[in-house]
């Protein structure tokens, strides 16, 4: 049976590739999803994408995902750092996933340093632009294999 991780995007995200590309870069969702696609395709994954600018529907999203997705791989964006929601829906679901970001934040506004869902989350990567998304997939896709 083929391992089917749900990658979740926060909110602002829609507007990749024109959104502050000085933190965030020239690349677009579309451009990171396709990148996400052929990884995932390499290694016989399947993903889901789901991209709001609402908390409650990437709440909705999590819990749906309990017993459907082996994991998540998930850019909270600006809620990373409030909301105590989308922590509260990974410990309900007891879903492994990744964080990931695509400015390193522990270098930005001291704001975001803190976030919410690092203490559950399997692993972090920041700071590496789309790539972020990518290391953070491969490392899930390790995880869950092992």
């Amino acid at each position: 049976m083929q391992q089917r991780i749900l990658v979740l995007h926060g909110p602002n995200l829609n507007l990749l590739g024109s959104r502050e590309p000085d933190h965030y870069g020239a690349a677009t969702l579309e451009d990171i999803t396709a990148e996400l696609e052929r990884i995932a395709a390499a290694r016989s994954v399947t993903l889901e994408h789901f991209q709001s600018n609402h908390e409650g529907e990437l709440v909705d999203r999590i819990q749906q995902a309990g017993g459907r997705c082996a994991g998540v791989l998930i850019n909270p964006a600006a809620y990373t750092h409030t909301s105590i929601a989308i922590r509260d829906a990974f410990g309900a679901t007891r879903l492994p996933f990744v964080e990931v970001h695509l400015s390193n934040v522990h270098a930005r506004e001291s704001f975001r340093h803190h976030s919410m869902l690092s203490g559950l989350a399997i692993g972090q990567v920041v700071g590496f632009g789309p790539a972020s998304y990518y290391l953070g997939l491969q490392g899930l896709i390790r995880y869950l294999s092992s």
